[in-house]
């Protein structure tokens, strides 16, 4: 499909950029319309990123992460949903969904196609003139190097954010000596259940820094593990001080699964499992032999710790879309009508209101950021959300107003209230928490925010 001139729009394909949860579904959505999708994917299966966090369970079960057209799509293979009521791992939702939906599309599905930019045929970002009426064109290397051009005649980003988490360092930036201590830092939830990650943490001193689902879930994984292993100790690093909400919405979570989870979070800490240091913005990564030492911006510095942990939220590539007109909140880099319902400096328990094409349009007309990037740096995100999301685009991009805009979701409440903002100072603790309204569920789900995830299935 690497093209020298550029054909109609009309008869060029929708391109989805990512073979995940929310981009198959787009793609099952658009053959539903009867418009040809050509999705890209980098990695060399579908749902490799979920593939990453293979060992998490989503806080979601069966029922709230197949979407309907999708299960329309698999139907005459006699594919049938596990139990609804169940909840799968990653490994289960790639093995027993995502791939079966990757293997119905078939051809339009390219493997090891990295999208490196995005943008409107002969125009960069600065033209006007012509702009609306030129295809998209999207440049990809593929696994072998080779580099080709595509034409789309519209765009829908599904591609996540669990390539780019977020840094130890407290202002956003790497801490200074990060990145030369990355032989002992990780940004995923470590699988215990493989013997070689387990010896990298048995009998030692790990730091978790993170107060969301994916810290919660690392920590009740180390206190297991400290059960079998009197050596093994995690330090919980906070940013904020302690307070009611700090181990999430408990009993009170809509989402059993994630309000169990910060309930062992908070028996681990309890149980002498692991120690929690508050206030401590990280500003600096020390080293003091094999062994790291966090320093935070107060001039702090913990006691010496053998492996970092760093479950601070995961945040948007943005890099390949430079040359298109993307209207983002300058605070979440999520679009700019969406931001106000999922903003967690404001946002309130509850649901999260309906939302799709109206929310997710920016001033270049026909690209769309759906799934966990669309919601930018926000913490906490369902599948089901991506489902209606791209059920609404796909409505729009066939023309079927009435259908975008029909939009109707009725989302979880977490049970906590607060996020970031006026809330991260340790005197409001008592009002602190990590985010609202939903599980992070697709590419976050099991994992920034494991056992969820960090945003939350």
């Amino acid at each position: 499909m690497s093209t020298n001139s550029v054909p109609a729009t009309g008869q060029l394909p929708v391109v989805v950029i990512g073979a995940g949860p929310v981009g198959l579904a787009a793609a099952a959505h658009l053959v539903e319309r009867g418009i040809e999708p050509l999705v890209l994917e980098a990695g060399p299966t579908a749902g490799s990123a979920v593939r990453d966090w293979a060992h998490v369970r989503l806080f979601s079960p069966w029922a709230e992460v197949t979407d309907p057209a999708a299960e329309k799509l698999l139907a005459p293979t006699g594919w049938t949903r596990p139990d609804g009521a169940t909840h799968p791992t990653g490994g289960d939702w790639a093995e027993q969904y995502l791939q079966p939906l990757a293997d119905v599309l078939g051809d339009k599905i390219r493997y090891g196609a990295t999208v490196t930019g995005v943008a409107r045929a002969g125009r960069d970002r600065i033209v006007d003139s012509g702009r609306d009426e030129q295809p998209f064109t999207l440049h990809i290397q593929l696994a072998d190097g080779r580099e080709e051009r595509i034409s789309a005649r519209a765009v829908i980003d599904a591609s996540g954010t669990w390539s780019t988490p977020s840094p130890v360092g407290a202002d956003g930036l790497p801490a200074l000596g990060e990145k030369t201590a990355a032989e002992r830092i990780t940004y995923r939830v470590p699988d215990l259940g493989d013997p070689a990650v387990r010896a990298r943490y048995a009998g030692r001193r790990t730091a978790v820094v993170g107060s969301g689902a994916s810290a919660f879930t690392a920590l009740a994984l180390l206190a297991d593990l400290a059960k079998q292993d009197d050596g093994t100790h995690a330090v919980w690093i906070l940013r904020r001080g302690i307070g009611a909400n700090t181990y999430g919405g408990g009993e009170a979570d809509q989402l059993p699964a994630r309000g169990a989870l910060g309930l062992r979070a908070k028996a681990a800490v309890e149980a002498g499992h692991a120690s929690a240091v508050t206030g401590f913005r990280t500003q600096a990564v020390d080293r003091d032999g094999d062994r790291l030492v966090l320093v935070a911006e107060d001039g702090r510095r913990l006691d010496p710790v053998d492996e970092v942990i760093v479950l601070t939220g995961l945040r948007p590539d943005l890099s390949f879309l430079s040359e298109v007109r993307l209207g983002l909140d300058e605070r979440l880099q999520a679009p700019t009508a969406l931001a106000p319902l999922i903003d967690p400096n404001v946002h309130s328990c509850g649901t999260v209101y309906p939302h799709g094409v109206n929310e997710l349009s920016h001033p270049e007309q026909g690209i769309y950021l759906v799934g966990m990037k669309s919601y930018g740096r926000a913490p906490t995100f369902l599948a089901m959300t991506g489902y209606e999301q791209v059920r609404s685009i796909t409505a729009a991009i066939a023309g079927d107003r009435e259908a975008a805009e029909r939009v109707e979701l009725t989302l979880p409440e977490s049970g906590v209230c607060g996020g970031a903002g006026l809330f991260d100072e340790p005197e409001n603790a008592e009002q602190s928490g990590g985010g609202c309204c939903a599980a992070p569920a697709t590419l976050q789900i099991g994992i920034s925010a494991p056992t969820a995830s960090s945003g939350g299935c």
